[in-house]
């Protein structure tokens, strides 16, 4: 059989090609609405997401411009407008230096008219009264509590005694005063209390 001129046999392909189309075709439409459905949702997606990044962007480039914003004049925090501490008129003893693990306390007469400090200035006044000139190094309990993180710490605590652990609570408080150390403190000096 000689072969068919190169423009036939395509020709025939063509055909065959046409041929396999149309067989498909109950299938295809079958298939078109929710091809037609997926591909609209994801070219509308595709825009959504182009926008967005545009947006995006465009927040970057005028944040760069614009000056942080001053807490508007509505919003007030708790730490603001409290009322100034009365002044007490109770005794307070002053602390000196821990010797051996137990402060001495002085007493001061009754007549003595002492003002309240805050709660921060209480604590940085008892540290430096039980810390002394050593305010600055860690406690002698424990030289490496700097550098401990929460589980070290934990598996400290237990070959603490009461005064040990009150250093650590002073320190910690007029240091770092993270949130997690001092209630890991506290919870134990309670329970050596308790106990």
């Amino acid at each position: 059989m000689s072969p068919l001129p190169m423009p036939v046999r395509i020709a025939a392909g063509l055909a065959a090609i046409a041929v396999e189309q149309v067989r498909d075709l109950p299938r295809l439409v079958v298939e078109f609405p929710v091809t037609a459905v997926s591909q609209a949702l994801q070219a509308s997606m595709r825009v959504q997401q182009k926008v967005t990044e545009l947006a995006i962007k465009g927040d970057q480039a005028l944040g760069a411009f614009s000056r942080p914003e001053e807490a508007p004049a509505w919003a007030t925090f708790d730490d603001e407008d409290l009322p100034e501490p009365a002044a007490s008129t109770e005794a307070v003893a002053p602390v000196e230096p821990v010797t051996n693990g137990h402060a001495k306390v002085t007493p001061i007469t009754p007549t003595t008219e002492v003002v309240s400090p805050s709660p921060a200035a209480a604590i940085e006044e008892v540290a430096e009264h039980t810390l002394g000139a050593e305010a600055d190094t860690p406690p002698a309990v424990l030289p490496e509590y700097p550098g401990m993180n929460l589980h070290q710490l934990r598996g400290k605590l237990r070959k603490l005694d009461l005064a040990g652990l009150q250093a650590l609570l002073i320190w910690e408080t007029s240091h770092e005063n993270r949130p997690p150390f001092v209630t890991m403190l506290s919870n134990r000096i309670t329970t050596v209390q308790e106990g």
